[in-house]
């Protein structure tokens, strides 16, 4: 019987002990997750403005690290933030009200049900709802708390890997285990697959709330600002989108007596807004990105269950990024797997 060389039994004793101490640090570091992906998303956008102002212009890493990342704060995340305060501000008034709300859509409930035939709103679904929102509200809460923390450590990240960038680049490189030529593709495609997430994602949520306002502006709709925000943020998902702010808009038209308006909102919302989804964020990830739609699809479904919201971005990166590493792995070692076939069977 042949003996397998000592080499080769290090070499798998080396990378079993790799792989558990990945495990284990995975594991225990699994908070900080999206704060580094979201750090290396914000170096791959600002990195080449980082070169410039330092290589050309000869300003300080330090001073051009901090300016950097001021102004992405000021472009990407104060946006956000004036949304979501924007949006706290009204769920704060429906909880404040929620009695006279949930009374109101009773009343509609009961109307429908008395129309069709059918009960919906039972004391069982009433009960349920109410202990679905009990849990939910202290989760919700405490993903604010969490999404502050991720942002200042996404930020400290960032400026060591802005000052860092070329050193910490270099030493990636050296140490990945393929030839170079893999290493090279490895950053480009990962670079396209983070614009065509990272900035496509939102720039497209964003069109969409846009074209929704200029429509609720148009057909009159009551607080058009408020029923924007709802409209960007819901865009961020896949499938269904920017229709669970329409929708819910529509028929809160129609209870309160304004047909027209309700038919008008569904009528634009699905024939307009789903529109601008449908075509521009297919073609902004097949541009920049070539990213399959259901890549797009599975991947904010598995990155929201894995990271939370922030995974809305992370996840289809996560998938492209396996399929890249296992087109790679075939490019790497698939010739060499066929000339061993091809030994074994002469």
């Amino acid at each position: 019987m042949n003996r397998i060389p000592a080499s080769i039994i290090r070499q798998v004793l080396l990378l079993t002990g790799i792989i558990l101490l990945g495990v284990l640090l995975f594991r225990e570091l699994k908070f900080f997750i999206p704060a580094l992906l979201g750090a290396y998303t914000l170096y791959s956008l600002l990195r080449k403005y980082f070169m410039i102002l330092t290589g050309k212009h000869k300003w300080k890493k330090g001073a051009t690290a901090a300016f950097l990342m001021l102004l992405s704060f000021l472009i990407i995340l104060l946006p956000i933030m004036f949304l979501v305060s924007m949006m706290s501000t009204k769920v704060a008034y429906a909880i404040e009200h929620s009695g006279e709300i949930l009374r109101r859509i009773q009343t509609l409930v009961r109307g429908y049900e008395q129309q069709w035939g059918f009960e919906v709103l039972t004391d069982a679904n009433i009960a349920k709802a109410t202990n679905w929102a009990a849990t939910r509200l202290p989760a919700i809460l405490n993903a604010t708390l969490n999404t502050l923390t991720t942002i200042v450590i996404m930020y400290f990240v960032l400026y060591f890997m802005l000052v860092s960038g070329r050193k910490m680049e270099t030493g990636l490189y050296n140490w990945m285990p393929v030839k170079e030529e893999n290493v090279l593709l490895i950053r480009k495609d990962l670079n396209n697959m983070v614009i065509s997430n990272a900035v496509g994602i939102p720039v497209i949520a964003l069109l969409q709330g846009l074209v929704g306002l200029l429509g609720y502006i148009i057909i009159g709709v009551d607080q058009p600002v408020f029923w924007f925000a709802i409209t960007a943020i819901t865009a961020l998902l896949p499938v269904v989108g920017a229709a669970l702010a329409y929708v819910p808009l529509s028929l809160l038209l129609f209870a309160g007596g304004d047909t027209w308006r309700g038919v008008a909102v569904l009528v634009y919302g699905f024939a307009v807004i789903g529109l601008v989804d449908n075509v521009f964020r297919f073609w902004f990830n097949k541009k920049f990105g070539d990213i399959h739609p259901l890549i797009t699809v599975f991947g904010v479904i598995i990155g929201v269950s894995v990271f939370g919201f922030i995974g809305i971005i992370f996840g289809p990166i996560l998938i492209s990024l396996f399929l890249l590493l296992v087109r790679i792995y075939s490019s790497e070692y698939g010739s060499r797997v066929q000339k061993m076939d091809d030994i074994g069977t002469s």
